[in-house]
């Protein structure tokens, strides 16, 4: 009976989050993605301030780094630490890309695919092992941090160091509090430590869903 009541919880709360999530999607502007209503930073604080809100305002971006801070959380702190670790040092990358105009294609669908990807891993009963989840995430990051680019491309060198210092940090930071939080869920169900998580999954399986298909319908 505990079981099913943790069960139908954890259902309503996905529920809940999904709709919520949906209903930010469709409100959200197109510009949203972009601090400062889409001008270039022009100093070392817009810089900063402008690389801290990227990853947050950009919901398919946070949902993402929410998803590598909570599969950091099922490796275990040692090993699982590298997931966001590499993701974040990716995402410097793709912002170096597309600086040196390099073309990446259909970047908004890979960096869509990436979040309904990594929910739909989340989600099953054993999630994929270290090295490969790695890989995925360095290729989702190099995706997530070319779109960061969009924002910096035109500034000098101040706020683009700032920038990058502020679009690193906040990643880290919201990774390590979804890993916090991770551990503490793997904790409330013994018999099945993975299950909160796998409800997670789900939600961010939503998310994903629903910006692959704004993005490719439109």
């Amino acid at each position: 009976m505990s079981k099913l009541r943790n069960f139908q919880l954890n259902s309503s709360i996905a529920v809940g989050l999904l709709l919520s999530l949906s209903l930010m999607i469709i409100a959200s502007p197109a510009s949203a993605h972009h601090p400062f209503g889409g001008e270039t930073p022009s100093n070392w604080l817009e810089g900063f301030l402008s690389g801290l809100a990227h990853p947050v305002i950009g919901l398919d971006h946070f949902t993402f780094v929410v998803a590598i801070g909570l599969f950091a959380a099922l490796k275990g702190s040692t090993a699982g630490f590298f997931i966001p670790f590499s993701f974040i040092l990716a995402t410097l990358s793709g912002t170096g890309l597309h600086l040196l105009n390099v073309n990446l294609p259909v970047p908004e669908v890979v960096i869509s695919a990436s979040v309904l990807a990594f929910g739909i891993l989340l989600t099953q009963k054993n999630s994929p092992n270290l090295v490969g989840l790695i890989s995925l995430s360095i290729l989702a990051g190099i995706f997530h941090g070319y779109a960061y680019g969009e924002a910096i491309v035109g500034a000098q060198m101040t706020p683009l160091i700032a920038y990058l210092s502020g679009f690193a940090l906040v990643q880290l930071i919201v990774s390590l509090i979804a890993y916090q939080i991770g551990r503490f869920t793997l904790k409330t169900i013994p018999d099945q430590p993975n299950l909160n998580l796998r409800f997670a999954g789900f939600t961010i399986c939503g998310v994903g869903a629903a910006f692959l298909a704004t993005t490719l319908l439109g």
